[in-house]
């Protein structure tokens, strides 16, 4: 997905011993020819703020991935035939009448609904029941399909236009495209309007995330990107509440679309990226920017910081020596590698979107249900910096895996019936901090294990394997029309595949990252010792930087 977007490199070694930024030095640390890390450092006052300023758009992210909880909720409904006494009650007989006249079955072209909880929802307003059920599944996989387009033409503007620009485009198409979605009165007109919101979603998560990485040095890059995605928990969580005091859909799709008029602002307080600038050449605008920062950062510039300045145009072979997807399947044990990395994104845009939805199915109060469910999220966004860090990204992400597989294999050994609920609460629960643990996991794990050359491609294109796991996740939520125990089953089966599958990939934490296809070809084989990353040679992970995920 962002085998476009070319990150910066850095020489700086992913093992140094990081300053707080209450701790930054008023002298310039040395840091090879990365004038970004000269001049700014790792990270400080400066960085904080754009960073914050950055993670605030994942509220408008969580609210409108997620949002089709609440839009498309459902709610009890039987056949209106006008007389009562012609209606078939039964539960299997929803979409079916009697035909007073010929005493025969005929099917239901109206219905009566429930509005006890939601006042309307697309489902109540344009009858998506009985026959028409899938389509409110396949207006958010549509959806997520946007994302996923937006990801990758967002990606290529952020290449050729810097990453502002196509952020502040997307935060207009937001707004406008948002609008018209709670205005459609054809659920044929509010399909593409979504679309459209998905594309300016995919363009916020792309052009946010990697101005974020490229203002950050250090061991900071994995501490912050973990922590970007704290207010889409957040996020998650306001959902809940903000639907619970408006109950119509058009109403609540402008609560959560609205708020994007404060990110209007971002056109004066967030600056572009100084890497993408130093890499097209325009030198003047980015020596302003690393001169602000690095005052706010109580740094100073001297010597090494022009020297690095004049060092930092890419070589003239850097295209050259670029990869590509097919590289990444051309040796058998990197073609292993990759295919279960790939598997295991999957599983991870399957399960965590899937069981949010799934969430809001299993009965209970909706509102408390899915407020739950994004509160849950953060002890896993905070766990996971510490279990990466301890028992290695391996066992940490076959753990989460294993977590999820069981909670969600165990309910269905739970019998149908209300005195269980909270029982299925639970479970499920465990279940998304389970997928909350491994997002993460995945993404830095993928980046240390492909080499170099293909990191970009290779961890872009398993993203997308991510954006078709969310893609199905809709249709898999809602099998349970046809058995209740066949979702959590699914949810259940697929990520224990994938925590099996961890065990054909190799340990990274502490090891130097492959740079070649033949390093990584010989990186985790049997006999071959991975070289340990040290000062001297630890190598910069610029791949963790290639794409957003959540």
């Amino acid at each position: 997905m962002m085998d476009d977007v070319k990150q910066p490199q850095s020489n700086v070694n992913s093992g140094d011993k990081e300053r707080g930024f209450n701790k930054q030095s008023s002298t310039v640390v040395k840091s090879g020819s990365d004038p970004v890390q000269t001049a700014l450092g790792d990270f400080g006052w400066w960085q904080f703020w754009i960073t914050f300023a950055l993670s605030l758009l994942k509220f408008p992210i969580a609210w409108h991935q997620l949002a089709i909880i609440f839009l498309a909720a459902r709610a009890p409904f039987k056949c209106d035939v006008g007389n009562e006494s012609t209606t078939l009650f039964n539960v299997t007989d929803r979409c079916s009448s009697l035909d007073p006249v010929t005493n025969k079955v005929a099917p239901c072209y109206q219905f009566v609904y429930d509005r006890s909880v939601f006042q309307e929802t697309i489902i109540t307003e344009w009858d998506l029941v009985c026959g028409r059920f899938q389509l409110s599944n396949i207006a958010q996989s549509v959806f997520m399909l946007g994302v996923l387009i937006g990801n990758v033409l967002f990606g290529m503007f952020s290449d050729k236009y810097g990453r502002k620009l196509p952020m502040m485009f997307a935060i207009v198409l937001l707004l406008v495209a948002g609008v018209g979605t709670s205005l459609a009165p054809w659920y044929e007109l509010f399909l593409p309007l979504r679309f459209a919101t998905a594309l300016a979603i995919g363009g916020l998560m792309i052009s946010s995330f990697v101005l974020t990485m490229e203002v950050v040095g250090g061991k900071w890059r994995t501490v912050v990107s973990t922590l970007h995605h704290i207010p889409f928990n957040l996020g998650h969580m306001s959902m809940a509440l903000i639907s619970y005091f408006i109950r119509n859909w058009r109403q609540f799709q402008l609560a959560i679309t609205l708020p994007s008029l404060f990110f209007f602002t971002y056109w004066w307080i967030i600056p572009e990226s100084p890497r993408w600038l130093l890499a097209m050449g325009k030198e003047k605008q980015a020596r302003k920017i690393l001169t602000t920062g690095a005052s706010r950062n109580n740094r100073k510039l001297d010597g090494e910081f022009e020297k690095s300045l004049m060092n930092s145009q890419p070589g003239k072979d850097s295209e050259e020596n670029k990869g590509n997807v097919f590289d990444l399947f051309r040796t058998p044990n990197l073609r292993k590698k990759t295919l279960a990395v790939f598997f295991n994104w999957m599983v991870c845009g399957l399960c965590f979107y899937g069981l949010a939805q799934y969430m809001g199915e299993i009965g209970g109060n909706i509102f408390v249900n899915v407020a739950s469910s994004g509160l849950i999220e953060l002890p896993g966004a905070f766990l996971c910096i510490y279990l990466m860090e301890k028992f290695g990204r391996r066992n940490t992400l076959l753990s989460a895996n294993l977590v999820t597989a069981m909670a969600c294999i165990l309910i269905t050994f739970l019998p149908q019936n209300s005195e269980v609920e909270h029982f299925k609460f639970i479970l499920a629960s465990l279940g998304i901090v389970g997928s909350s643990i491994a997002f993460p996991t995945i993404y830095l794990f993928s980046g240390e294990l492909f080499p170099t050359v293909v990191r970009n491609v290779g961890v872009g294109s398993a993203s997308m394997c991510a954006r078709i796991g969310s893609i199905i996740a809709p249709f898999v939520s809602s099998l349970g029309v046809f058995n209740v125990y066949l979702p959590p089953m699914i949810f259940g089966t697929v990520p224990l595949i994938g925590a099996l599958l961890c065990l054909l990939l190799p340990e990274t934490r502490g090891s130097q990252l492959p740079v070649t296809i033949e390093d990584g070809e010989r990186f985790g084989l049997k006999g071959i010792k991975s070289p340990t990353k040290t000062t001297e040679n630890g190598t910069h992970n610029s791949g963790f930087v290639a794409d957003e995920q959540l």
